[in-house]
């Protein structure tokens, strides 16, 4: 196997991150467990909820564009999962205080549960994968996790 291009002693961190990646992508759902209530199985509206928490503590404004820009995706499909996430009641819509053109999204009370379950769900799942680990090893962890993510929105 060829490490061409990094340095000793990472040459497996990148497959590994995507490894992680790609696995969680693809089992938010078939990996949960018989309880997870049936908000947190659609996947979609916890991103979407996530992002415009994210983006409003930042202090930005969450607008379709934002949600489209931190998931990766294109215009319409951000807009269709703002538009299902609040259907489901955990957005709420209102004309931009900076641009009349463009929607302002916030959360609901319900989409503000969500996302505290989201989390919880998520925190267990962590304790979980690492219930053999010790706590230093845990902590360490989850910091190395907390700093990717922060580089990740820099």
């Amino acid at each position: 196997m060829s490490t061409r291009g990094t340095k000793p002693g990472t040459a497996d961190g990148g497959p590994a991150l995507f490894r992680v990646v790609r696995f969680w992508s693809r089992r938010w759902i078939n990996r949960t467990s018989e309880d997870l209530p049936d908000e947190l199985r659609h996947a979609q509206h916890v991103q979407v909820v996530e992002v415009v928490a994210a983006t409003i503590e930042q202090g930005g404004e969450a607008t379709i564009t934002s949600v489209a820009h931190q998931l990766g995706l294109d215009h319409s499909g951000a807009s269709r999962m703002v538009r299902d996430a609040t259907a489901a009641g955990h957005l709420s819509r209102a004309e931009s205080e900076h641009d009349r053109r463009r929607t302002s999204l916030a959360l609901t009370t319900r989409g503000e549960q969500l996302l505290a379950d989201a989390h919880e769900w998520q925190r267990h799942v962590f304790a979980e994968l690492t219930a053999d680990w010790d706590d230093q090893d845990r902590r360490q962890f989850a910091g190395y996790l907390r700093r990717v993510c922060d580089q990740l929105q820099a």
